[in-house]
């Protein structure tokens, strides 16, 4: 009975050893297979983040010559805008409404 129970221990013991390491080899490949994917993605968000620096930077530029453009109008908006500006445009509206 004692030599059964020997065996018993010592089978038991070496299909543990070898569940741990079947276990070992699965998260090994496992590992690879997930540090290859995030290598990949890595890659792909860093082509991504080029693309949207250079969109950013096409954008800025193209507000800046837009800004550059409409410079001259701006000077002419603020004065339409002034309460004086309106109240001769609205004169004047009514003396055209007035002759009709």
């Amino acid at each position: 009975m004692e030599l059964d129970y020997g065996l018993i221990g010592i089978a038991l013991l070496v299909i543990g050893v070898v569940a741990i390491a079947v276990e070992g080899a699965l998260a090994a490949v496992w590992t690879l297979r997930l540090s290859r994917r995030a290598r990949a993605l890595s890659e792909r968000l860093a082509d991504e983040q080029s693309r949207l620096q250079s969109d950013l930077s096409r954008l800025r530029f193209a507000l800046a010559e837009t800004e550059a453009l409409w410079q001259p109008y701006g000077r002419l908006l603020r004065w339409l805008r002034h309460p004086i500006a309106i109240a001769l445009l609205q004169s004047y509206a009514r003396r055209r409404a007035a002759a009709r």
